[in-house]
């Protein structure tokens, strides 16, 4: 006889594993199902793409190279005097496995704590929110569910000119494994991938070329951000080319040939390493029986409502095989939306008011939209701007590079984008999500107090300068 649950989630990512706890806690018998097995070939990994070789592994490793990146270059204009500074690339990656173990065995943990049952095997959805599980052996077990969560993810895309092989040509989990510092890397996509992975070895000495087929640099980014940060990286010797188009790599005598096309027409280069970075797609590999009930669009995500429902009755599917962003936090949303949904509650998750960030140095961040997109939609709005070189505590960080800068309704005064580039930018567009969360006003912030000296007061200032009103630096004149 198979096993009921309440709720089946297949995938233990952030949608998954969240989805799974929020479940259980709201008082539903829940169990989640995931495939991935250590290298041991028996236990099971938690955590998924995020937490084994997405976000947590590139920020342990963007945060290692930022220090080894000041000690090495900054610390002596601050009266620090360190010298012959090095890096072991063992120990580091060995301080990354660490991280990771740590946060998956937690997991695992918090499973437990709240009664998740972990199921350890593929997921495959069959009719009637039944759930077949296939075991490291083969051997299958059918489970069935009062309501299924499907979360299972995506994988990087792999592209015909570059194919992986996992030694040469690699994406961007093996761009995470290198054992040594490559002398000449290269990189296939100037996304939010490409960039910080390309920062990551550049940082400890790389010579870095990132090659990308669209001609505006980050195109989703506000321009007048994404300008500000393509000076600062181009700075830090990152050579970047816009317009460029891959049409082959083959690897000789342990380089890679590349061949693309740009402006100038054709190019060639060679690169000890080479990593593909140019985007992801859903995983949905046997993960639907034909029968399912369950549909895919035209770009092969799961077909779902704004409330993550797809055609199928009692299953859901959240995170990054459905549409929208891929991003851990909007899964992690997604998840808990559709969890207490299941136990009869009535959330909504904003996708107005999801950040997004690049964890480069300086970082970029943004929440809402672009003036791009506000003049293409016809719409009057204001726009404050100011930059951190007029921050006394960036100052005192040395991390004057960048500038806030917020979006506001010409008629309304209510924040419809909020983008920095910039020290903890990250950390500072929390700031503009709440604010946008609540329908603030760009007075409403101007009319706050913050503490000084902070970062944050360049949110104030830039306030502020919505209305021509910015104290620490000179106001645009308005228009008589």
């Amino acid at each position: 006889m198979s096993d009921k649950y309440d709720v089946i989630v297949i995938g233990a990512g952030p949608g998954g594993y969240v989805a799974a706890i929020k479940a259980a806690q709201l008082g539903l018998k829940t169990a989640c199902v995931e495939s991935w097995t250590a290298e041991d070939g028996k236990s099971q990994v938690l955590g998924g793409t995020c937490l084994n070789v997405g976000c947590i592994p590139s920020k342990a490793l963007l945060e290692v190279t930022h220090k080894f990146e000041e000690a090495s270059h900054d610390y002596e204009s601050m009266g620090i005097l360190a010298k012959s500074v090095d890096i072991d690339v063992a120990k580091m990656m060995e301080r990354k496995a660490g991280i990771v173990k740590q946060l998956t065995g937690g997991i695992a943990g918090l499973f437990k704590a709240n009664g998740v049952t972990s199921i350890h095997g593929h997921g495959k959805l069959l009719n009637g929110r039944k759930v077949e599980v296939t075991d490291k052996d083969g051997k299958t077990k059918t489970y069935e569910a009062e309501n299924v969560i499907l979360a299972s993810g995506s994988k990087p895309v792999e592209i015909p000119p570059a194919p992986f092989d996992g030694e040469y040509i690699v994406d961007s989990e093996g761009a995470l494994e290198f054992t040594e510092v490559p002398k000449r890397l290269g990189v296939i996509g100037a996304g939010v991938i490409g960039l910080e992975l390309g920062s990551v070895w550049a940082r400890l000495g790389s010579e870095v070329t990132i090659l990308e087929a669209q001609d505006n640099f980050l195109p989703v980014v506000d321009q007048q951000i994404a300008k500000d940060a393509l000076k600062h990286f181009k700075k830090q010797g990152l050579n970047i080319i816009t317009g460029a188009r891959m049409t082959g790599a083959e690897v000789k005598r342990k380089l890679v040939n590349v061949s693309y096309e740009d402006s100038k027409g054709k190019q060639e280069a060679k690169f000890d390493k080479l990593i593909v970075a140019v985007g992801r797609r859903p995983y949905t590999d046997g993960l639907l029986a034909e029968d399912s009930g369950v549909n895919l669009d035209e770009r092969g995500f799961i077909f779902v409502d704004d409330k993550c429902k797809t055609e199928a009755p009692g299953v859901w599917a959240v995170g990054d095989i459905v549409r929208g962003p891929m991003l851990a936090h909007k899964a992690s949303e997604e998840g808990v939306m559709v969890a207490e949904r299941i136990a009869g509650h009535k959330p909504q998750v904003n996708y107005d008011c999801i950040p997004n960030v690049i964890y480069t140095a300086p970082e970029v961040a943004w929440v809402g939209k672009t003036e791009e997109q506000l003049k293409a939609e016809g719409e009057e709005y204001n726009v404050g701007t100011f930059p951190f070189a007029a921050n006394g505590r960036a100052m005192a960080a040395n991390a004057t590079g960048g500038m806030v800068k917020i979006i506001a309704d010409a008629k309304t005064d209510r924040i419809l984008g909020f983008h920095v580039v910039g020290p903890q930018a990250s950390e500072i567009v929390a700031q503009g999500v709440i604010a946008m969360e609540f329908g603030s006003t760009a007075e409403d912030l101007a009319l706050t107090c913050f503490a000084h000296p902070t970062l944050s007061e360049s949110v104030h200032e830039a306030a502020l300068a919505v209305a021509g009103g910015a104290i620490h630096v000179a106001n645009r004149r308005k228009k008589k």
